[in-house]
């Protein structure tokens, strides 16, 4: 009996030593993982939430920018699937002159600050509206388009006055100055809110909200290609101007683009890109000058 006790405790014993040295070679395998495998950024060893300089964009051969891929004119994957439109032909004209490949990445207008923020792109030129609270979060760059608001309603209910959407309900993408405004300015307006454009668009199309806010010169570009919708607002709050952004403190390439913007500027390259980009889609509703701005100087 005593010897069959004695075996016991020994056993026990041993249960209890084996379960120390597990659990310590355990901790000691997670704290050597962490250390030998960190966590990147867009690309390379930068750890994630780090901007890449320019030397490094330059190094690895490509630069990463954010884009819309549903906002034609400005941003789209066109039949073939390739990007295209007014910002897509300027990003292309940034890689050609920092002597690299360009990958374009996919962003809704809610996730362009975060893509600044966690280095998953080096740019956007994702149609991104200079605004105060923006510019806490990240650095604008030069302008090289103008814009405000506009709304597109059906014909037969056009809304010509934004006192007409109170007690209605406004289609709007989340995360646009378009929230925003209407948010502070209409209150009493319902907001249908959607992440996608072409969600929102589709929603209008639906019938499931009485009118669609967002750029003035995107919805003008919508309600030309479809029958029986009209910008009843051309122009509604403030003017504003669209810039490229990069992560906040990345002054090395934020200076880059704004001496490119100013050598663009002598060559009226942002005419060119609307000539080449949205003349097909505006032909006389709109002029360039109404829209672009050379050099980053608005006129």
């Amino acid at each position: 009996m005593k010897k069959t006790k004695k075996l016991l405790v020994l056993l026990l014993s041993l249960t209890v030593l084996a379960s120390l040295f597990t659990a310590c070679k355990s901790n000691n395998d997670t704290t050597d993982n962490s250390a030998t495998t960190p966590t990147t950024a867009a690309e390379g060893n930068t750890p994630a939430g780090t901007a890449r300089s320019l030397d490094e964009i330059k190094e690895s051969g490509k630069v990463i920018i954010g884009v819309f891929s549903d906002k034609k004119p400005f941003g789209y994957v066109d039949e073939n699937g390739d990007y295209q439109g007014y910002d897509v032909y300027f990003g292309n004209r940034i890689a050609k002159d920092l002597g690299v490949e360009v990958e374009y990445v996919a962003v809704d207008p809610a996730s362009r600050v975060e893509y600044l923020e966690t280095a998953k792109v080096d740019i956007i030129l994702a149609n991104f509206t200079v605004t105060a609270e923006r510019a806490e979060k990240v650095d604008f760059a030069l302008p090289y388009m103008k814009v405000s608001l506009g709304v597109v309603s059906p014909d037969g209910a056009l809304i010509t006055d934004a006192e007409q959407l109170k007690g209605k309900t406004l289609i709007i993408a989340k995360g646009t100055t378009a929230e925003t405004y209407f948010t502070e300015n209409y209150p009493d307006v319902k907001l249908l809110k959607f992440d996608q454009y072409a969600d929102a668009y589709s929603a209008l199309l639906d019938g499931r909200g009485d009118a669609f806010s967002t750029d003035n010169t995107e919805v003008l570009a919508w309600a030309i290609e479809n029958k029986g919708f009209t910008v009843g607002i051309e122009s509604l709050g403030s003017l504003d101007s669209i810039a490229p952004a990069v992560q906040k403190g990345n002054t090395e390439l934020l200076t880059w683009i704004n001496d490119e913007i100013k050598a663009l500027g002598e060559e009226q390259f942002f005419h060119a890109n609307y000539a080449e980009t949205l003349a097909p889609v505006y032909g006389d509703a709109a002029s360039p000058d109404s829209l672009v701005v050379e050099g980053g100087v608005i006129e």
